[in-house]
């Protein structure tokens, strides 16, 4: 702690506040006041020791109000423990760290990124040395951090922060399942230890949710003299005054591409341009490199060191922007940021707000638009599809989980139930907390607790899903005042017209494209090809489902790098490439432009041999389709067509987990003796309608190499993916 750290008297409420104001100067510079509301918040927490939620727009100083009460609750005749702050991304974390340190407040992270310094870091809290201590909300559910080091925690903290706490919430955009263990911590916390949370983006519903997982109790606001034991709720003004919002629709994907490289310069300062997918980040900064453009792509498969590099490039506007998912937005903070695209809409007005506060927060005006696409509505009905499993899928995970003597890690659980893995954990965190299931080392228990699937709620859930996604769309073409439409989404009861967007008249932004440029972004979507890696790795726990199979995958029986005309979610085939393929894409015969696609895939294709013969995957749901692909391609390329692998399974049923999808298609496929024999020494171009787990191309080469082929080169049309 700062010198500024010396002992108070929290009955002194006048002196009090001008300690608050001395740190808050530390904090922001010599001329930063408190905002009342902050004050407020810091005097419910010091004083009161009360829980409170603060909902205030981006950039307002939530961070303030923590940092503020922790150098005053360390610096109490009996000084409180160290503050706990649960934030859920390491770019948040690394602001707030950076931002205690400017204030005098000594700060450690207990996250994935430094492993090796957690020990160093539990003695240093122990010893006294940390005033604010910040942790992902996954490690609350880490067997050995909850049971070893979450009671002291517990025991000696003195403030407990939840930041960007919307996250808790399934009615929110953005839910996080470890955020609701926070339900079982909070009664461990001794009595009169202060809680906030702290949010930008939440309405009434979230806001409800919030209190109740964190169970804060009723609701009151500052004016409730009556509520001294009943959590603070401080919602501000969401405005923002130096955001003009505006909406482009254009005609294609080729002419939002387009207008980017024909107008981004414009742009005041530097800024982000959001996509809705991490192909489309790739695609959409690859274009605007090629056009001169120094942009950065950002995502989630970005790698760590990568993504740092990108943050600094774009703070100190060595980049005119960063080409980012949703990765890139809680926590990083550029005050001159001078305009937010969305390359696509978001599928919730909440979200959309939540990205568009990262700009102009240290500037008089910034430019926030919104070029919607034709491809929107597909990707949101994705991310719709993978909400809560269903209760047949729960059940048999907590079957399954009964049924064993010990633990069961998650990758033998993933043979009993036909959920991926990312579903399949989220799932198992939310029995967690409801009590139905245990993490321990080595896997999950089922605790024998009764539990009931809660249908309506998972419904209303859902229903809130589609509502978000029709608000959106009357953003898109409403003649309103933008600003005032997603304020009237977050429940801000003090929403007004902005008179600063395209509707009100503060915003002109002109849809002029040049020719050229149109013809260079269609040029450029026009280019098929993406290439696919085989898989390598047979998944775990297959003798569980009679699979003889683990480990590694043995290099004779591997495929080639594979090749697809576009994944379904790319800019330019995709569209295309789903239509044809897609799970409800009726069977027939190939489409021209789709073949000629394939031809410049494969003509562009570095063979290390050329392939001598053309084998097609037998196929239920589109025989017409893959056996027309096989015998064009094969009378453009002069190869001879061997025939198909047939096929004695069921269709596939759609997205599952690996090792389900492998039981599905194991002892499916067959060779006969006559294809067996036209592939031996030769190598096999191997065709199919799309791909997706991997699974069926994996089989059908280990059976055309176990026949002899020398090597087998994968083509599908469309990755679903």
């Amino acid at each position: 702690m700062t010198a500024l750290a010396a002992p108070i008297d929290v009955r002194d409420r006048a002196g009090l506040r001008i300690q608050a104001e001395a740190h808050l100067r530390a904090l922001a510079g010599p001329a930063a006041v408190l905002r009342e509301d902050q004050w407020t918040a810091i005097e419910a927490l010091v004083a009161d020791r009360r829980r409170a939620l603060v909902v205030q727009r981006t950039g307002w100083g939530k961070s303030a109000v923590y940092f503020i009460a922790t150098a005053l609750l360390r610096s109490c005749p009996i000084g409180a423990g160290p503050t706990v702050i649960i934030s859920p991304l390491l770019a948040l974390m690394r602001n707030q760290i950076a931002a205690a340190e400017r204030a005098g407040i000594r700060a450690a992270t207990i996250n994935s990124t430094n492993i090796e310094q957690w020990r160093r870091t539990y003695e240093a809290v122990r010893a006294g040395e940390v005033d604010v201590l910040l942790l992902s909300p996954e490690r609350l559910n880490n067997p050995e951090f909850r049971d070893e080091v979450m009671p002291q925690l517990a025991a000696t903290c003195g403030l407990l922060v939840v930041d960007e706490a919307h996250c808790i919430s399934d009615w929110g955009h953005d839910f996080r399942p470890d955020f609701r263990r926070l339900r079982t911590l909070l009664p461990e916390l001794p009595t009169g230890i202060p809680v906030l949370a702290t949010t930008a983006t939440a309405n009434t519903r979230v806001v409800n949710d919030i209190a109740d997982v964190l169970g804060l109790g009723r609701q009151t606001d500052a004016t409730d003299p009556a509520a001294e034991n009943e959590v603070l709720v401080l919602r501000g003004s969401l405005d923002r005054e130096s955001l003009h919002l505006g909406v482009l629709h254009l005609p294609s994907t080729a002419h939002r591409l387009a207008w980017l490289a024909d107008h981004l310069g414009e742009l005041d300062g530097s800024g982000i341009i959001y996509t809705l997918t991490v192909a489309a980040s790739q695609e959409v900064a690859d274009y605007l490199r090629g056009r001169g453009i120094k942009v950065a792509a950002y995502s989630g498969v970005t790698e760590q060191t990568e993504r740092l590099a990108a943050e600094d490039d774009l703070i100190n506007n060595r980049v005119k922007a960063l080409i980012a998912t949703s990765a890139l937005g809680m926590g990083f903070d550029k005050p001159d940021l001078g305009f937010v695209i969305h390359f696509g809409a978001p599928s919730s007005p909440i979200a959309y707000y939540q990205q568009v506060g990262r700009a102009g927060r240290g500037v008089d005006r910034a430019t926030v638009l919104l070029l919607p696409g034709s491809e929107d509505e597909a990707i949101w009905d994705y991310f719709a599809s993978v909400g809560f499993p269903s209760e047949a899928q729960v059940r048999a995970a907590l079957t399954a989980l009964t049924d064993q003597t010990g633990p069961v890690s998650t990758a033998a659980l993933e043979t009993h139930v036909e959920l991926s893995r990312s579903r399949l954990e989220a799932m198992l965190k939310v029995l967690d907390v409801d009590g139905a299931a245990k993490r321990v080392r080595g896997g999950w228990l089922a605790t024998g607790e009764p539990w009931a699937y809660d249908r309506e709620r998972y419904a209303r859930v859902a229903q809130v899903r589609q509502d978000e996604q029709q608000a959106m769309r009357d953003y898109q073409s409403s003649k309103t005042c933008r600003l005032r439409f997603l304020r009237e989404q977050l429940d801000d009861r003090e929403a007004t017209d902005c008179g600063r967007c395209d509707n009100c008249g503060g915003l002109s932004v002109s849809g002029a494209i040049s020719e050229q440029s149109v013809s260079t972004a269609s040029a450029t979507l026009a280019r098929p090809g993406v290439s696919f890696d085989a898989r390598r790795m047979w998944p775990s726990a297959m003798a569980d489902l009679g699979v003889g199979v683990r480990g590694k995958i043995g290099p004779a029986d591997v495929a080639e790098e594979g090749r697809a005309i576009a994944r379904f979610t790319d800019l330019g085939y995709g569209q295309r490439v789903r239509a044809a393929v897609g799970t409800d894409s009726p069977d027939g015969p190939v489409p021209d432009d789709l073949v000629r696609a394939a031809v410049q895939v494969l003509g562009t294709w570095g063979w290390e041999q050329r392939p001598e013969v053309i084998v097609h995957v037998g196929c239920n749901r589109r025989p017409t389709l893959v056996a027309d692909l096989a015998a064009r391609l094969g009378e453009i390329g002069k190869l001879p067509v061997a025939g198909q692998i047939s096929h004695s399974g069921r269709s596939a049923t759609g997205r599952s987990n690996s090792a389900l999808r492998l039981r599905e298609v194991w002892n499916t496929y067959a060779l006969s003796e006559d294809l067996a024999a036209a592939v031996t020494g030769r190598p096999v171009l191997l065709i199919d309608d799309a791909t997706d787990t991997g699974w069926t191309l994996t089989v059908a080469t280990l059976l055309l190499r176990q026949a002899g082929a020398s090597s087998v080169y994968p083509f599908v049309l469309g990755i679903a993916r």
